[in-house]
Formats: structure tokens, sequence, C-alpha cells
């Protein structure tokens, strides 16, 4: 039932009159020099329906009026703010606050039972210094990892723009540049963001930017301990020239006693080894992604062994630090895998066709002037009693064979050398057929060379 100003004085006690407003600092915005209308009674509250002053007010230049929206013992409640309902420390919606705080205030529904819930409250509110949360928020004892991960550090005054013109979305606004909306194109309708209620954010259920967070706050980064128990060493990057040892010492030693502070100036990072394992882990559980010395945000990681550092150092691409390395142009792929060693396999030193008769393929080349020929009934392998040491065609089609005897060095010899010459020539002295080795289908006859 709206409450006249007139004539109507029922419950008028209770009627809210305030100096100044409870706002965030996205809400206030940052111009310094604000100006404010005030209007005693202007609005009842969206939650307890009581009349309240009303403060409007424009947070800077090309953003849109704002003015509170719920009354100042409402606001008190649940320690949120006037304008944008969302939690004065934290900066977070009050559903992701109680969840993180396992708080459960239940805050009654129905008028009567609002009513009078609410001048109790104003009767607690009276009693403290109005600079502490009062009810289930205020018996909370201690802060939760979420919150201070998920919580906005600075002020998010582009939620202070003003809204979309409806008209340049039909195209039909004619003011141009002057007009005080923005002219973007919408979002979409079907994103769950833009159906949002001023309602459920207070009393805490069904709120969008709520459910949203907390799906984040569930696959956020984990800093497990490593499974090797002698490691009691802490990495700590992005130092900066501002960050000393004594820094990190005053804020490290309360966790357990130091061993060693390491600080490698060249990479900006820390190696902090604790003298037990205890103490490291409950300094990684209670620095990991909230470690703020001197303004600056640290990165906090354990510390790794020699052996992993060597084996792990860079891995798929990624370097120890965490960056990724991009690919150098121009460098060789990786080399493939040497065949399988078959000792069954015929020795084909010629690279002739596998298909060429096994008495081809198997062909005893006869040793070299000066060495002894193995007696017979001794079967003999040709690599095991002279090296092959180069077969190739030249541009005069002679076949050259270069062979080493087996107790002489092939790096500091030159050996010996059959040259194959293809001629018409009838005379067979000192000739060494090879076979395999005519062209043409000419008969070929081997002449000693040294080089």
């Amino acid at each position: 039932m709206a409450t006249s100003l007139g004539s109507n004085t029922y419950n008028r006690q209770n009627w809210e009159d305030a100096d100044f407003p409870i706002l965030c600092q996205t809400c206030l915005g940052e111009n310094p020099y604000i100006r404010m209308t005030k209007e005693k009674y202007g609005k009842e509250c969206k939650i307890c329906a009581r009349p309240f002053t009303v403060f409007r007010w424009c947070p800077g230049t090309r953003m849109r009026f704002k003015k509170t929206e719920v009354c100042q013992t409402c606001s008190k409640m649940k320690n949120v703010c006037q304008t944008c309902l969302l939690d004065l420390e934290y900066g977070l919606p009050i559903q992701v606050r109680d969840t993180g705080l396992s708080v459960k205030d239940e805050v009654p529904r129905s008028d009567v039972n609002k009513e009078y819930y609410t001048q109790n409250m104003e009767r607690e509110i009276a009693n403290t210094d109005g600079t502490r949360p009062v009810g289930q928020l205020g018996k909370a004892t201690s802060s939760s990892d979420m919150l201070l991960k998920l919580a906005r550090t600075t002020p998010y005054y582009k939620r202070n723009r003003p809204h979309i013109c409806s008209f340049w979305v039909k195209g039909e606004c004619k003011r141009g540049e002057e007009c005080p909306y923005r002219h973007e194109k919408p979002t979409d309708p079907d994103d769950p963001l833009a159906d949002q209620n001023i309602k459920d954010r207070f009393y805490g259920i069904n709120d969008p930017v709520a459910d949203k967070l907390l799906k984040r706050a569930s696959t956020m980064p984990r800093l497990d301990p490593p499974e090797d128990k002698s490691i009691s060493t802490l990495y700590i990057g992005g130092l900066g020239d501002t960050v000393t040892d004594g820094d990190l010492k005053s804020h490290f030693y309360q966790f357990g006693e130091i061993r060693t502070i390491t600080i490698v100036q060249r990479q900006q990072c820390a190696f902090i080894q604790f003298a037990t394992r205890q103490a490291a882990e409950m300094a990684a559980e209670k620095s990991f992604n909230k470690l703020i010395i001197n303004g600056r945000r640290l990165t906090v990681k354990w510390g790794r062994s020699q052996a992993a550092r060597g084996k792990d150092g860079v891995k798929d691409g990624v370097s120890e630090m965490g960056t990724r390395l991009d690919p150098v142009p121009g460098l060789p792929g990786a080399l493939p895998p040497p065949p399988a060693l078959d000792e069954e396999a015929p020795a084909n030193y010629f690279n002739l066709d596998p298909s060429s008769s096994p008495a081809v393929m198997n062909i005893t080349l006869p040793p070299p002037p000066g060495i002894n020929p193995p007696p017979p009934g001794k079967k003999t392998v040709c690599d095991q009693s002279i090296i092959l040491a180069l077969v190739k065609l030249d541009t005069k089609h002679t076949c050259v064979l270069r062979f080493w005897p087996p107790n002489v060095s092939p790096l500091g010899s030159h050996g010996t050398t059959y040259a194959p010459t293809y001629d018409n020539e009838t005379s067979r002295d000192n000739s060494l057929p090879v076979p395999g080795s005519s062209a043409n289908g000419r008969p070929c006859r081997t002449r000693l060379a040294s080089r």
C-alpha cells in the first residue's frame, strides 16, 4: 500500500531521513566534485516499502544519472550499496558473499514479518557504531579465500554508462551525437545477464551475475602441493624493483621458520625455503593468488627439484615460468627414429633392386692385394673381412669400389680402389669380373688403381 506524504501520518516515525547515502566507489563515480539532489521521502524502498530520502547525482561525464533504490536500514542489514546492492567490502553480489562465508540470512517476505524484522534490525543498528554489519553477517568471523580471489579491487566505472538508445536500434534516432543514450548494438536477449531483478539480488536467490561468478570460482586454478615431500621451497614471481628480501621475510615468517631467501634480480623472482614442509604448505595455501606486497600482485608456485626442473623445463612449448614459447621459423623438425636392425637381412651394398636374384644380392667380393683369402669351407661375410667405404658411379660410367683392411682406420688411409671400366677391349689379363656392374649389357673388367 502506497503511503501518502500529506494526510496519512500512520507510522511516519519509521520513515527514514538521511543526510548522505551509503554508496560504493563505483556508483559514486570518479569525479571528486559531485553534486547531489536530495528529496525527503521521495520514494518508497523497493525492499521494505517504507518512504526514504532519495539522492540523485551524475557519476561522471557521459554517464547516466543514478539514484538510491533502497533505504539505509536495508542497506545496513546486508552491508550493500543503496544503488547497485553489491557488497561494500568485496564488490560482489550478496549470493556470492553468503556462499563464501557460509551465511544463511533468511529475511522474511511477508509484509507483517518483514516490518517486525526491520524494526528489530534498527534497534540492533542503533546499539552499534554503524561501521560493522549486523545480523548473521556480523557474526561471520573469518573471510573466505574464494571471496578474496573474486573481489574487485578497483572501481568499475564502465557500469555507469548510459543505456542503449531504443530509437537508434530501430533506426529512428534523430539526435545524433547529442543523444544521451548509447548508440550500440544490444546484447543477446537470451543472455541470462539481461534479466536481473533487484529483489532477487537482495535476497540472494536466482541472481544471474552470482551464478556466473560462482561458476568462475569453481574453475579457478588451485595450487596443489607436490608429491615429493622433501620439497619445502616456494617460488615467488613478479617482484619488480620494489620488493626486497625484508618485505618477503616480514610476510612469510608468520607461517613458520624460514631457512633461506634467494632473490634472482635478473628474472625478478625469489625462492623461499622453509624449515618444514608443513610451513611451506600453509604459506602456499594462504598466499596463492592473493599475495600483494608494496602494491604488486606476486605469483606463488611450488619450487622444483633439480632433476624435475631439467626434465620439465620446457614441455609442450611452455617454459617453467608458465610463458608459451613461439616456434622459431626455419628450424628442421625432429629426426625420425632409426630403422630396426635385422641381422638376417641380406647385405645390399650396391643398392640393387630387392627383386634381383639371390646370387646377385649376396655377392662375395674378392680380397684386396696383400690379404690372404679365407680357408676353404669357412663362410666369410664381406663386411667382416673388409670395409666398404664408397660406391659411386661417375660421369665416365666408372664404378669405384674402395676397401680398407679391418686393422686399418678408414680416417687415416686412402685405401685401395678398384675401378672397373667399360670398353670394347677383349684382353682378360688382370681382369676381375664383378657381377651386376655391367652397363648397357657390355662386359666390364676391373682395373687396380691406387689413390
